[in-house]
């Protein structure tokens, strides 16, 4: 009876250890996925001006894709009104209207477009770039952190807008030459934040059991760090997302971006300043529209951040 009784004893430790060192199941990891998304929500929902700041990307989404409908004149783009030059604002025009009369109002709606494909295609540049030589430059060591890092300290020591200037100058003055300078001084901020959190990372004990268990390194880096840096490379893009677009306006009022008669915020800004203060509408719609894109992208930024519970260094 007792040797029954201490073969039951083990067998019932035996299954104990075993179910506790078995992964979960999908249903498992599924629930506490949704666990913690639920949470980020939570905390996302309970700061008005993250609600704020995404309902206006939202809006200029909304805006963007749907320019051709929303524009009141959509020929506007491009086709010149000379009986209705410098209108001011109106009932008909609620911006008024510019030096060949376009209606400033559709210029704007169209400009959305320009400037939200202008950084989402910089961001998406930069982060295929500065990602992968993060990881490469954290995960590896070495040589090859060393030669990563050095070329990147030299991007960094440039500032980006002098960087985009200086490129822009060289390239003729077109949307995509504008992605091609604004890009070339971003992506070392990926490579930067991506290559100082692996260092972190692959020091964690999860990171060394994969490892210890025979993970390769692709494994290891794609389905064990890369994972744990998502959150914090979206809300690196999206507040960057707002300075990009800054980066390209400045760029279009110096007159090394986006040429007319092409609808681009910066350079319609540009085109209006010469008319100051009279014709102040020009100038000041344009300018309030590059103003509320930076402050959405900024608001849901921070917004992410504190649901996230990150710090970006």
């Amino acid at each position: 009876m007792s040797s029954c009784l201490s073969v039951f004893v083990i067998y019932m430790t035996a299954t104990t250890a075993v179910e506790a060192t078995r992964p979960p199941y999908w249903g498992d990891r599924f629930e506490a996925q949704w666990e913690d998304t639920r949470r980020t929500l939570h905390r996302l929902r309970k700061s008005i001006l993250s609600i704020l700041g995404l309902a206006l990307v939202l809006g200029l989404i909304f805006m963007a894709v749907f320019a051709d409908r929303l524009a009141p004149y959509p020929d506007d783009i491009a086709a010149v009104h000379f009986n209705r030059s410098y209108a001011p604002p109106s009932a008909e025009h609620p911006f008024g209207c510019d030096e060949v009369g376009r209606d400033v109002l559709s210029r704007v709606i169209f400009g959305a477009r320009i400037s939200l494909v202008l950084g989402t295609v910089v961001l998406a540049i930069a982060i295929s770039v500065g990602v992968p030589l993060g990881l490469i430059a954290g995960y590896v060591g070495g040589t090859a952190n060393t030669v990563i890092m050095r070329l990147t300290d030299i991007f960094l020591s440039i500032p980006p807008l002098v960087l985009a200037l200086a490129v822009s100058a060289i390239l003729p003055p077109t949307l995509q030459n504008s992605i091609i300078a604004i890009s070339f001084g971003w992506w070392p901020w990926y490579t930067r934040l991506v290559q100082g959190m692996v260092l972190s990372l692959k020091e964690e004990l999860y990171v060394e059991a994969g490892r210890s268990l025979g993970a390769g390194t692709f494994y290891v880096v794609f389905k064990e760090i890369l994972p744990n840096l998502l959150s914090i490379l979206i809300i690196k893009a999206t507040l960057d997302m707002g300075y990009a677009i800054l980066t390209g306006a400045e760029l279009g009022f110096l007159g090394l971006g986006v040429r007319p008669p092409n609808p681009e915020w910066g350079t319609m800004a540009s085109e209006g300043r010469f008319h100051l203060p009279e014709k102040w509408w020009m100038t000041t719609f344009p300018g309030l529209a590059i103003f509320v894109t930076v402050l959405a992208f900024n608001l849901l930024g921070d917004g992410l951040r504190d649901a996230f519970d990150v710090e970006l260094e």
